[in-house]
């Protein structure tokens, strides 16, 4: 009996070993930013415990400390403690000031899947990627750089005032599945994309 062969993608979540700087995934949605002297953190505010859990699992194998607490309207808040490794990675997200992706941000498989564990929706027949706070040109650079690895997106708005990107189509979809791999145990599978 022949046995199947999976290929890793080449941006795939698998292809690379997990990196702080990961966490730019997280900056294209909805986390925020803090700084204090040569250090950065990251927070993040959660609509379920499950990416609680997720979060700090990736968090740890980037070798970073995290914390969660409740937030407003039964959410809950996951953050990075201050880390001299999330220094850079604050510095280029910081515009004079605005919180914008640099100019060369790109999307990998694990920034995807940090960006899915954070906020990711399922809304069939899509996937929809929440946004944070940032301006047009911010908003732009994402919608390359999802373009830039097989995810053409369209900006949405979510009819709470906030925008995200909403993927569609069945190859979008398998390749968004691709790009982030595996389910982590705490996640439905019906949010998570495959």
């Amino acid at each position: 009996m022949p046995r199947s062969t999976r290929q890793l993608s080449l941006f795939g979540v698998e292809a690379v070993d997990p990196s702080p700087a990961d966490l730019a995934g997280l900056l294209a949605g909805p986390a925020e930013l803090g700084r204090m002297g040569g250090t950065a953190r990251i927070s993040v505010v959660v609509d379920h415990a499950w990416r609680v859990h997720v979060l700090i699992a990736e968090f740890a194998a980037r070798g970073l400390t995290a914390t969660w607490a409740p937030a407003d309207q039964g959410r809950l808040t996951v953050r990075t403690a201050y880390a001299t490794s999330l220094a850079a990675l604050a510095a280029a997200w910081l515009d004079s000031g605005t919180r914008r992706p640099p100019e060369e941000f790109y999307l990998t498989g694990a920034r995807l899947r940090m960006w899915v564990a954070a906020a990711g929706v399922a809304d069939p027949p899509g996937y929809v990627l929440p946004l944070g706070p940032t301006d047009e040109v911010g908003r732009a650079r994402i919608g390359a750089a999802l373009a830039a690895v097989g995810l053409p997106a369209a900006l949405v708005d979510t009819g709470s005032g906030e925008t995200a990107y909403r993927i569609t189509g069945r190859r979008s979809l398998a390749r968004l599945a691709e790009l982030v791999g595996p389910r982590p145990a705490p996640a439905p599978p019906e949010n998570w994309p495959g």
